[in-house]
């Protein structure tokens, strides 16, 4: 995992992949219960006999499924300290090349795209977060995500004691 103190390291790690995160099973209960979080009961998902006759041969994860386990894997790929906020400030572009059969396993890579400052103290990143399914040659997805983080201001320096 990587940490980052400083806007300065950020900008050191535009351009550098980090990664990948550890496997992370995508089993039929996860996936129902996006259904119904989502009110999304599409058969391809929920159904496993009719999926399995279906296009991919077995039930498949939403594609916003997979979208939204991005913020926990990339808890696994870095942190960023000495902030007193970061803000998830939206998406850039998303696209979802191949399915996530149920019972695959997915990981993440993520690399630092740009990095745009706003003040000495905030920036606006975006990170490019690639999500790879086990035994494919094709990511299930890759979304530019977009993320606003505002640094605590440097502490300065005491001012010398009187009469020193």
């Amino acid at each position: 995992m990587e940490s980052y103190h400083s806007v300065a390291e950020l900008e050191a790690a535009v351009g550098q992949e980090i990664g990948p995160t550890d496997w992370f099973e995508i089993d039929q209960q996860r996936v129902n219960g996006f259904a119904d979080d989502t009110e999304d009961h599409q058969w391809i998902h929920i159904d496993p006999e009719r999926a399995a006759k279906g296009p991919f041969g077995a039930p498949v994860a939403h594609g916003f499924l997979t979208l939204s386990l991005i913020p926990y894997l990339s808890s696994q790929l870095r942190t960023v300290d000495n902030v007193a906020m970061g803000v998830n400030y939206g998406l850039d572009r998303v696209r979802f090349p191949t399915p996530v059969r149920v019972g695959s396993r997915i990981r993440a890579r993520a690399t630092i795209q740009s990095l745009n400052r706003l003040s000495d103290e905030a920036v606006h990143l975006v990170t490019r977060v690639t999500i790879e399914v086990e035994g494919s040659d094709k990511p299930a997805c890759v979304a530019d995500i977009v993320s606003r983080y505002y640094f605590n201001a440097p502490t300065p320096a005491p001012a010398p004691a009187a009469g020193s």
